[in-house]
This record gives C-alpha cells, sequence and structure tokens, in this order.
C-alpha cells in the first residue's frame, strides 16, 4: 500500500514538472490577484525617449541650441534727482542679441534709454560686461551697444524683412520677466502694423506675432525658420503679460541704422510728413477714385517735406460704414515707380531712404495723374 502511494506521488509530481517546464502556465481565474495583473499602471511610448521628434521640432531645438548663446540679458539703470535732491537709481532690464564677433549688439531705444545709463550686460553662460552705446535710435525704438569680449563669441546672421509673409513660422528668444534663454515660437499674424511707445512716438510697419512676447523680451530676436533675424521683439499689447499679440520692428530698419552708423553719417529718420489711409477696390471707385487705388493723403503736416512740394489733404469728411474718410486730397499711385499696392507701401519705401533723398511718386488729382519729386526731410520731434 505504501509503495503504491508513493509511485502515486511520484507521478502526479513529475507531471506537475512536465507541465510547468513545457508550457506557459495559466493560472485559474480564482488563483489571480490584483498585484499579479500584468497590465502596466501606465503608458509610454513605444520608442526611446528623444527618438521620434518630428522635422518642426528638430528645427525648434537647432535654432535654440544655436541662437540662445548669441542672445543676452541687459540691465540698464539710470541715476536721476528725486524731489529732495537725491540720487534715486531707476533700473531696468530687457534683452540683446550679438550680431559679430567684435561684440556688437542690437537692442530696443527704451533698454537702455535716458541720460548716460550704466548698462551691464550678461552673457549666457552668466559672463557679465559693461557696454557703451554707440547709437541711439528712438523714432524706431533701436539701439546698438558694444562690449569688449575676452573670447570668442557665437552672434546671429541678419535676414531679410521686406519679403516676410503672414503665416509663416516666428521663433522669440529673450529673458522675459528675467528668465533668461527663453525660447517661444509662433507665427506672423499680420504685417505693417502701427502703434504708439509710451512717450507716444509712432512705430510704422511693425510685425505682429502671436509667439509670446513679455516684459523683458524687448530687444531680443525674431527668428525665421532658418535661424536669421528678421525682427526686434519691441512691444506687446496691453500693460500686462502676452495675449498673443506682440511686436517687432522689422530688422531691415536697424540694417539701415547700421549702415549709417558704419558710414559716419549723421542719422535721421526720413520725414514725408502726411498720414494716409488704404484704398483700394470697391472703397476707391465708392469715392470716385481709379479702382487700382493707393493711399489717400489724410493729412500734410505744416513745414513738411510734403507740404513744400505741394501735396493736398482732406478738404472734407464723409462717413463710410463706420469710417470717417477724409476726401478731396491727393491720391498716392506709386512710389519710386512701382505701383502702391500695400497698405504699408509708404513706410517701405521710407526704410530705404534717408533725410535729404528724392523720394519719387504719382498721384491721382482732379482726374488726372501728376509725377511729383519731393525732398524728404528729418522727422523733427525724433532728433536725438
Amino acid at each position: 500500500m505504501r509503495f503504491r502511494t508513493l509511485m502515486l506521488a511520484l507521478l502526479v509530481a513529475g507531471a506537475f514538472i512536465w507541465v510547468t517546464t513545457t508550457r506557459k502556465w495559466d493560472p485559474p481565474k480564482w488563483f489571480r490577484s490584483a498585484t499579479s495583473s500584468s497590465e502596466p499602471l501606465w503608458s509610454g511610448p513605444s520608442v526611446a525617449q528623444g527618438a521620434g521628434l518630428s522635422a518642426d521640432e528638430l528645427n525648434n531645438i537647432e535654432i535654440y541650441k544655436t541662437s540662445h548663446l548669441a542672445t543676452v540679458n541687459i540691465s540698464s539703470t539710470v541715476y536721476r534727482r528725486g524731489w529732495f535732491g537725491q540720487i534715486i537709481p531707476e533700473p531696468g532690464t530687457g534683452s540683446g542679441f550679438i550680431i559679430d564677433a567684435t561684440g556688437r549688439i542690437l537692442t530696443n531705444y527704451h533698454v537702455v534709454s535716458g541720460p548716460a545709463p550704466e548698462v551691464i550686460v550678461t552673457l549666457a553662460d552668466k559672463t557679465k560686461y559693461k557696454a557703451k552705446i554707440l547709437v541711439r535710435d528712438p523714432s524706431n525704438d533701436l539701439a546698438l551697444i558694444q562690449i569688449e569680449p575676452k573670447k570668442k563669441l557665437a552672434f546671429l546672421r541678419l535676414g531679410e524683412s521686406d519679403a516676410l509673409q503672414v503665416g509663416q513660422k516666428v521663433l522669440a528668444i529673450g529673458n522675459p520677466f528675467g528668465l533668461e534663454g527663453t525660447l517661444t515660437t509662433g507665427i506672423i499674424s499680420s504685417l505693417g502694423r502701427e502703434l504708439r511707445d509710451e512717450n507716444d512716438r509712432r512705430l510704422e510697419g511693425m510685425i505682429q506675432t502671436d509667439a509670446a512676447i513679455n516684459p523683458g523680451n524687448s530687444g531680443g530676436p525674431l527668428l525665421d525658420s532658418q535661424g536669421n533675424v528678421i525682427g526686434i521683439n519691441t512691444a506687446i499689447y496691453g500693460p500686462g503679460g502676452n495675449i498673443g499679440i506682440g511686436f517687432a520692428m522689422p530688422i531691415n530698419r536697424a540694417k539701415s541704422m547700421l549702415v549709417d552708423f558704419q558710414a559716419g553719417r549723421k542719422f535721421g529718420r526720413p520725414w514725408l510728413g502726411v498720414t494716409v489711409l488704404p484704398v483700394f477696390g470697391d472703397l476707391a471707385e465708392l469715392l470716385e477714385l481709379p479702382a487700382e487705388g493707393g493711399l489717400l493723403v489724410q493729412d500734410v503736416g505744416q513745414g513738411s517735406a510734403a507740404g513744400q512740394a505741394g501735396l493736398r489733404g482732406a478738404r472734407r469728411y464723409v462717413i463710410v460704414g463706420n469710417t470717417e474718410v477724409g476726401i478731396g486730397g491727393d491720391l498716392i499711385m506709386e512710389l519710386e515707380g512701382q505701383r502702391v499696392e500695400r497698405p504699408d507701401a509708404l513706410s517701405r519705401v521710407l526704410n530705404n531712404k534717408r533725410p535729404g533723398d528724392i523720394l519719387e511718386m504719382t498721384i491721382y488729382r482732379g482726374g488726372g495723374k501728376i509725377k511729383m519729386k519731393v525732398t524728404l526731410g528729418e522727422r523733427p520731434d525724433e532728433r536725438l
């Protein structure tokens, strides 16, 4: 009897060993517990981390790697007298970017404004330099400053801002709220915007973008998808932080300033002295003007180049839809031999001019076209 029991036990043990070593054992449901589930507690990528990045992500990463090293933090302190004659320091911060190996840096005028400010530049590696101001252009909110580097510096390439298109990708790098080396991305939302700065100066032909721009971004680069600087981040809409409406000064304005500085020419902004209203198509025909339209002169500044050349502003005003339109003035149809087809055509032409240059235009007046030549002046309220 004992022998039989022993043999039966050996047979059962052998069968168990054979089953568990030759096939996967699937325990019955009653044997399973909650802790033995084969389902993972979270899901993850099926590929290694860092792989599978999109082309757009790789483009962002590459541009940041090559551009943030040339983007700097700028702090300026202006010493002013208080009510009782005491000296009070007024600090300010912003951004800038290096444009050549000698340490020249572009930024906004309002970042380094004030009488004889003390300007400190902090590089991406936290190295600090004292900077001197080479030239300031308040009319375009631009400034060029210089540091004396002790090492080789990374710098950015200046692109072309006249060929920009609404919808193209842009990247902004700066120091918003003191957070160094911040990258934001977006698109060009509009072109040719006009706004007023804190000193009520008119800034024309601005690039509008939805890339996040906040206090501290001022003076930093706005880059295209090739990493070229196409604008200088300048302003945001409203007094607070980013709401998706930011503005950058086109880089071609800065290039004009750099050319004048390098040539040792007196720097100033050309001034025609008119305010205009774009009228095209149905609106032009409604106002009994040629359908191809142009820029309808609304006002002519007293003593301006336009006034001296005989341009005429509005004689009376009418309501068209919800807009008051001045009529009876000249319609500018051509500038420098090119038909006016964009609302910002005048500011684009003036960007490539200097005070004293001749501006050729064709106007429509009294049922006919007249060719004129105007000697541009210098904007009187914005001289340094």
